[in-house]
Parts: C-alpha cells; structure tokens; sequence
C-alpha cells in the first residue's frame, strides 16, 4: 500500500486539508450512535476511528452502528481496533454492528472469523430514519 504523505489527521467530513486516508462523521441514532467510515482504515488511521469512537463508547448501553458502506480497504490493524471497541462496548453494557461492509471488507471479516465478533448486516435498520434530538446531520458538512 502507498504511504500518504504526512499531515494532520482529519476525522470530519468536509474540513479542507490533506487527504487524511479515513473520514468520519457521527450522528445520533435512535439506538445510540451512528458513525458512518469513508476511505482505508489501516495503521496510518486508526488514531481517526479511535477519536471518533471514544465519544460514541462513553455512555453507558446503546448500540453504535458502524456504516462501511464507503469503507474500502480494512487491514489487521483496523480490524483490531474495531474488535477492541466491540469489547468496550460489550463492556459498558452495549455493542457494536458494522453495517453495510463492502465486499473486500466483508471477505477480510469472513476470513478472520470477526464475523463471529459483530454483529454484520446488510443495511441500516429503520429506526435510523428516525434519529434522537440533535444537531442536524447535514450541518456537519
């Protein structure tokens, strides 16, 4: 894989700088929380899931839906810090789903065994059209 040049980490949609490999945008969800994961996750961007997730992973319960549907590429690396926050928020008395993986990323879980790990579905479930009180998820572009 090619090494991108070095630069701040950006974890937020729509803030300009260097391409930071992984972006991140996390909204309220009826369930808990919703972050949805665009680009790699690999060494170079765990640190951007990382800060994204620890907010989500804070509370008590609830469940945080992770969207890979623009998810391209996970390595070992990713997949370890998912599978870490799968056991905090075991911990804490909630869980972690991936939704919508790509196939690449799909196969990577199938051939770990993560698959047996988290919970994977194909789509968002419904009570996501119905999200908590909150900011308004398009404002965070």
């Amino acid at each position: 894989m090619a090494r991108r040049p070095p630069g701040p980490l950006r974890g937020d949609l729509g803030h300009p700088g260097p391409d930071p490999g992984l972006t991140t945008r996390t909204r309220p969800w009826a369930g808990g929380t919703l972050l949805t994961l665009c680009g790699e996750l690999d060494l170079d961007t765990v640190p951007v899931l990382r800060a994204a997730l620890d907010p989500a992973l804070a509370g008590p319960g609830g469940t945080v839906l992770i969207d890979c549907a623009d998810l391209s590429f996970c390595d070992s690396t990713g997949l370890s810090a998912l599978l870490e926050a799968a056991g905090r928020a075991t911990a804490c008395g909630g869980r972690l789903e991936l939704v919508r993986p790509r196939p690449l990323v799909r196969r990577v879980l199938e051939l770990t065994g993560a698959t047996d790990a988290f919970r994977v579905l194909d789509d968002l479930p419904l009570r996501s059209a119905t999200p908590r009180p909150g900011p308004d998820p398009e404002e965070e572009r």
